[in-house]
């Protein structure tokens, strides 16, 4: 009889643990707008505002190559929650957004939702999504 309570209590135990593993989901990003496939696209993916833009905790960062003006980037294991993404294409592969004066790109770059900024970037609250399921979202550079 004790080793039958046991038991169930070790089932219950593992049941409820289970229950608790938040759940996590899948996030492709497809980038188009590229007029060249030569260099690389590199990605930021932000799940809070004070982090989005910048290296930091909250922030993932990845890169991809460019094939027929496209890159897709895949992100597996993401925790639900609100998240922004910001991407830019190195076109002359040298690792950074090239900008001109006064810190304008040169390169094509862009955001999640195709967030548009006035008079520098958008904000965290413009360019989020909600991942909740796993999702496909699609980024356009200009």
């Amino acid at each position: 009889m004790k080793n039958l309570l046991f038991i169930c209590f070790l089932t219950f135990t593992g049941i409820t643990a289970l229950q608790a593993q938040e759940e996590t989901y899948n996030l492709t990003i497809e980038v188009s707008g590229m007029d060249t496939d030569t260099g690389r696209v590199f990605l930021a993916l932000s799940d809070r505002a004070k982090s989005f833009l910048k290296k930091g905790e909250g922030t993932r960062g990845t890169n991809a190559t460019v094939k027929n003006g496209k890159a897709i980037i895949y992100f597996k294991g993401l925790k639900k929650g609100d998240y922004a993404a910001s991407v830019f294409h190195d076109a002359n592969d040298n690792n950074i957004m090239d900008t001109k004066i006064f810190g304008i790109p040169k390169e094509p770059y862009g955001f999640s939702n195709n967030a548009k900024g006035f008079m520098g970037p958008p904000s965290f609250e413009d360019a989020k999504f909600v991942l909740d399921d796993d999702k496909t979202i699609f980024i356009e550079v200009n």
